[in-house]
């Protein structure tokens, strides 16, 4: 039970209810289950699409605390999509974005999608998934972009608490910032994953940040 009084069965309702209400999702093909705050989403989407769109409706929701997304692409078209399409698409998708330097490559496996290379910044990273996480015949995306090494800074984590503060959606004294180098770990409570995201995102805004750890737990 959570700290609001919803037992794992009316989260789970909740969550069924809101994929429901999610027009990318076709609801009847997603199992949900709930342990302890954790959703587990489980069967079979027409694309990517509503693969990420069920993850983040299950987000939404208060008392989710995580959620495991185990659901399978499986288009229910006939035509077929070759790994050359996949790849020409790809590589168009990345060379016509602006926020995506030309260090990023994308290798691809059938319909998955992996990206490398190296990037200046974490926005960066997250454009290239952005850039063909949705295109026709990608299934899967995994990025593997790393940041470029940072020069530490004595005031990283008092930086980064300043950041955090300065956002009016977080609680800042919930949160715990600890800097190593150009490690910084992040711990505390948040009341929804939303702000889970902020605080992870105000610790990557950092110039001297190349890693960064989110313990942060997300409570009602």
């Amino acid at each position: 039970m959570s700290i609001t009084g919803r037992t794992d069965r009316q989260i789970q309702e909740a969550v069924e209810a809101e994929l429901e209400w999610t027009p990318e999702v076709d609801a009847a093909g997603i199992g949900v289950a709930v342990d302890d705050g954790v959703v587990s989403l489980s069967g079979e989407v027409d694309d990517y699409v509503a693969r990420s769109a069920a993850k983040r409706a299950a987000l939404r929701l208060r008392d989710v605390t995580a959620v495991v997304n185990d659901l399978k692409v499986h288009p229910k078209t006939s035509l077929a999509v070759s790994e050359v399409d996949v790849a020409k698409e790809v590589d168009h998708a990345l060379r016509s974005a602006t926020n995506v330097p030309d260090t990023v490559k994308a290798e691809i496996d059938g319909h998955a999608v992996t990206l490398t290379g190296q990037v200046e910044w974490d926005f960066e990273r997250r454009a290239a998934k952005r850039a063909v996480r949705y295109l026709r015949g990608v299934h899967f995306v995994e990025n593997r972009i790393t940041l470029t090494p940072r020069a530490s800074s004595e005031d990283t984590a008092e930086n980064i608490r300043r950041a955090i503060l300065r956002n009016a959606q977080l609680d800042a004294k919930a949160i715990k910032v600890v800097a190593a180098g150009d490690t910084v770990t992040l711990s505390g409570t948040v009341r929804s994953w939303a702000d889970r995201r902020q605080a992870d995102l105000a610790a990557w805004s950092s110039p001297h940040v190349s890693e960064v750890y989110n313990h942060i737990v997300v409570k009602s």
